[in-house]
Order: C-alpha cells, then sequence, then structure tokens
C-alpha cells in the first residue's frame, strides 16, 4: 500500500503501476473512518493498494493510533458569539479536538485551522489549556468585566477521558464557585460526577446547570458513533445523580440523525424524564464543511444499506444539501421532515412532563476575584 498525493494540477503517483483505492476500515475505539487532510491544505493524500500486501497482512499493518495531548498556548480562555440559534453569549473549552471522537462533531472543522486533519486527528491529537483556570481569574477580574453565565463544553466535551488527569475542568470550576460565577455544562460524560461537590452547593445558589448528551439508548449504535463517550445507560445514570444532588439537570437529544436516531426521540425522553431530567433540547444533524464526507464514510463502513436512505432524509431536511448554515434552519432543519420531528418532540416533552428550558441562574452574586497585579491602582 503506498498514498497517492495530488495538487491542484492532478495526481502525482509515485510509481506507473495502476492502483485502486482501498475501502478504508474503521480504526476500533475511534469514530472517523479515514484521516483526510484539512481544507486548507496544499496536498490530499489517498490509500492506494498496490497489489503487495493483504489488508490483514501484519507485517504492514499500520501501527495503533495513540492519543497524543499538546499544550494550547491561548491567552484568553473566554469566547463570546452573538448567534441566535444557542443559548449562552460566552463559553471556555478547556480542550481542542475530542477524544470522544463522535463522527458528526461539528467542531471538526476546526482542527484545520491547526494544520490537522478533522478525521482522526481531531480525536487523537488534543490540545489542552493547563493554565485556563489561571487565565479565566484574570479576565474575570478585569475592570469592565459584566458578569453573564458561562457555558462549558459548547465545542468539545469539558469532561472527555483525559480530564481525568488533566483536571483542567475541575480547576475552572473552583474559580467559578470562589466568586459565585454561574456556569451551563453540556457533556456525553459520567465524569461530570466526579465534580459533584463543587456542582452542587453551586446549584443551591442558583449557579450551576448541566445537559447530558443521548443521541441514542442503542449501545451498540453509540459505540460506533461516539467511540469514547459514556455508554447510553452511563449518561442516563448521570442524570439521575444530577436531580438527586439538586443540580438542574437536563437532557440533549442531539443530533437526531434522520433514520438513524429519529426513532429514539421519545424513548430518550421518556427515559431521561425518568432519570429526573428537568427539561429537553433538540438539535438536527448538521453536516458542515468535511463532515460530510465523513459522515459519509462512516454510514458506508458501519452503515452501508442505510447510508442512500439517510442521506437522502438529511437532504430533505435541508433544502436539497447536505447542510444549511443560516441562522434560524441550521439547528432545526426546514421542511416536513424537520417539522415532523418538531411536533414529535414537542408532543413527548408535554406527555412526560418536561419543559424546553431549565431556570435561569443567578448573576448578581458575582464576586471579583482578588488577583495580585504589578499595575497599582491610582486610587
Amino acid at each position: 500500500m503506498f498514498l497517492k498525493c495530488s495538487q491542484s494540477h492532478g495526481i502525482i503517483p509515485p510509481m506507473s503501476v495502476p492502483a485502486e483505492p482501498t475501502r478504508p476500515k474503521a480504526a476500533k475505539g475511534r469514530g472517523a473512518v479515514t484521516n483526510p487532510a484539512g481544507r486548507f491544505e496544499a496536498l490530499a493524500r489517498e490509500a492506494a493498494d498496490d497489489g503487495w500486501a493483504g489488508d490483514d497482512d501484519p507485517d504492514f499493518a499500520p501501527p495503533p493510533l495513540r492519543t497524543t495531548v499538546t499544550a494550547d498556548a491561548s491567552r484568553s480562555v473566554i469566547t463570546r458569539n452573538d448567534s441566535p440559534d444557542v443559548g449562552f453569549e460566552r463559553s471556555i473549552n478547556p480542550y481542542r479536538g475530542c477524544e470522544h471522537g463522535c463522527v458528526y462533531c461539528y467542531a471538526r472543522p476546526s482542527h484545520a485551522y491547526l494544520g490537522l486533519s478533522p478525521g482522526l486527528d481531531f480525536e487523537s491529537r488534543l490540545f489542552a489549556k493547563d493554565d485556563a483556570a489561571a487565565i479565566l481569574e484574570q479576565e474575570l477580574a478585569r475592570k469592565g468585566y459584566v458578569c453573564d453565565v458561562i457555558a462549558l463544553g459548547t465545542n468539545t466535551d469539558p469532561y472527555q477521558p483525559i480530564e481525568r488527569e488533566r483536571r483542567i475542568t475541575r480547576r475552572i470550576l473552583e474559580v467559578l464557585a470562589r466568586c459565585d460565577h454561574p456556569v451551563s455544562i453540556v457533556t456525553k460524560s459520567a465524569l461530570i460526577l466526579r465534580d459533584l461537590d463543587i456542582l452542587a452547593p453551586m446549584a443551591e445558589r442558583g449557579l450551576a446547570s448541566a445537559m447530558i448528551s443521548v443521541t441514542t439508548l442503542e449501545r451498540g449504535l453509540a459505540r460506533r458513533l461516539e467511540p469514547r463517550a459514556a455508554t447510553p445507560a452511563r449518561r442516563l445514570e448521570a442524570i439521575r445523580a444530577l436531580a438527586a444532588a439538586g443540580v438542574p439537570a437536563g437532557v440533549m437529544v442531539a443530533p437526531v440523525i434522520p433514520g438513524l436516531t429519529d426513532h429514539e426521540i421519545e424513548p430518550i425522553v421518556e427515559a431521561a424524564g425518568e432519570a429526573g431530567a428537568r427539561c429537553a433540547g433538540l438539535t438536527l444533524l448538521r453536516l458542515p464543511l468535511e463532515i460530510k464526507d465523513l459522515f459519509r464514510e462512516w454510514l458506508a463502513t458501519h452503515a452501508p444499506l442505510r447510508a442512500a436512505h439517510v442521506e437522502r432524509l438529511v437532504r430533505e431536511t435541508r433544502q436539497g444539501r447536505l447542510n444549511d448554515a443560516r441562522f434560524g434552519s441550521r439547528m432545526r432543519g426546514t421542511g416536513p421532515y424537520a417539522e415532523q420531528i418538531e411536533r414529535r418532540f414537542a408532543l413527548a416533552c408535554k406527555r412526560f412532563g418536561i419543559a424546553r428550558d431549565l431556570p435561569a441562574l443567578d448573576a448578581t452574586r458575582f464576586r471579583k476575584p482578588s488577583v495580585p497585579s504589578a499595575q497599582l491602582t491610582l486610587f
């Protein structure tokens, strides 16, 4: 096997022997099937079979894909957005890339800005903001800072597996707790329960809430879609434990994948309600930039008999395309099929007594942290 490299002017094979593209195989414990170049790269590489070795020949097998973590040198941690489609104005993402490996993750294209692939690189070449808590404290101490809810986990999961050792999310929560700063969390991980000793007291003061994302209740499908995230059962247990500790908790039925997981809307809402979820949210699958090809590869590998049907339904909800980036429709979709999904979700919430929003958090308690400064005050 070798790699063919292509540029804008054509294909440059390393030898004249014709080669057929190989059918990619899924790596164990990974969501993406391949590792295509990012959209900003000058070269694209494609695996091809040169006939010298079979796919199962151990002498030619690629080395195991290991996760690497690099320090992130960002000088700020609070990100602001003005999108009308999301319910937060500022957020913190302790990590770039996510080891959960969710194949549909809308954050994957961001890895292209680092010169890396949105495919396997996104879930194996991670960046950690180890000094995020110290930077956050400096930002909260600024004279002009105005308190508003900070969302954790809006791009990548704050409780992905490396958080067990890095503990960056926990240190961020410690800073927010000391300042009585409100925080909302979205995660697929039961690791959030580790921090109940911080979240429960914050929730008593109206300062913390959490949303647990559940895509499917089918364990086998979840393992293929989200290979290193918590099992669906563990996520429901997390909702139950959060609710028992007094932390307002909800479920995100996200993303709903037409033709693959849309039949589970009602069972997920019901199971989450029984676990103590106070509210539920829903988003429809969207496939921007490189994600559309990664998801197609995933379908061809893991659900080949459903691939054409799923793609057709996705296009029905996106005006014939695989993605619609317009505000107001990118999270929900348009057309009869998307409207049907929305109606079913609304009826499920009503039937099982679940609200569409969590209680508002309290931003009036905020106290600026005391941070040593080299600059003396004038008065």
